[in-house]
Parts: C-alpha cells; sequence; structure tokens
C-alpha cells in the first residue's frame, strides 16, 4: 500500500514576526507568520489595528474617489439638463 500521509515532525518550529517561536506538531518542518498568540491584539487585549498592506487606507480612498465621481456626474447631468430646456426654449421661441 502506497504512503499517502506527508511526514509528520512533532516538533516543528513556528516563528512570528514579532520574535516568538512555538513549537508545535505539523507537517511542515518550519514556518514563519506575521500574527501569533502573543503579538494578536485579541489575545493581549491590546487595541492595535492589524491593517496588511493599507487595505482600510485603499478602501477609503475608492470610496472618496467613487464619491467624487458621483458628483461629477450629477454636475454634467444637471448641465447636460440645463441646455437641453435652454436648447428647448430657443426652439420654441422660433415657430
Amino acid at each position: 500500500m502506497k504512503k499517502i500521509h506527508p511526514q509528520y515532525y512533532p516538533k516543528a518550529e513556528i516563528h512570528c514576526a514579532c520574535g516568538h517561536s512555538i513549537k508545535i506538531g505539523s507537517t511542515r518542518e518550519k514556518m514563519e507568520v506575521e500574527i501569533c498568540s502573543a503579538c494578536h491584539p485579541f489575545y493581549t487585549g491590546k487595541k492595535k489595528l492589524v491593517d496588511s498592506a493599507g487595505r482600510v487606507d485603499r478602501f477609503k480612498q475608492r470610496m472618496e474617489k467613487a464619491n467624487q465621481l458621483k458628483k461629477a456626474l450629477k454636475e454634467t447631468s444637471a448641465q447636460s439638463k440645463q441646455k437641453k430646456e435652454a436648447s428647448q426654449k430657443v426652439e420654441k421661441g422660433k415657430k
């Protein structure tokens, strides 16, 4: 019968970006993580923003840009309505 299970490492090491190291059983011998139980806000009780690659800022920028586009679209549609109404008045005056 074939071996279908990966090799198990009973003392695999997990290294966190904060410097904390954990030994645990895993199918990988070494792993690196960004957040662990030693530095995660939920476990430490510290209120710090965990923002991966500025996602919150990028979202805010997209929303601001969308709002600006909506305003610009409303302005252009209002101007085109005024032009249309003015041209209709001119045409009625000619008749």
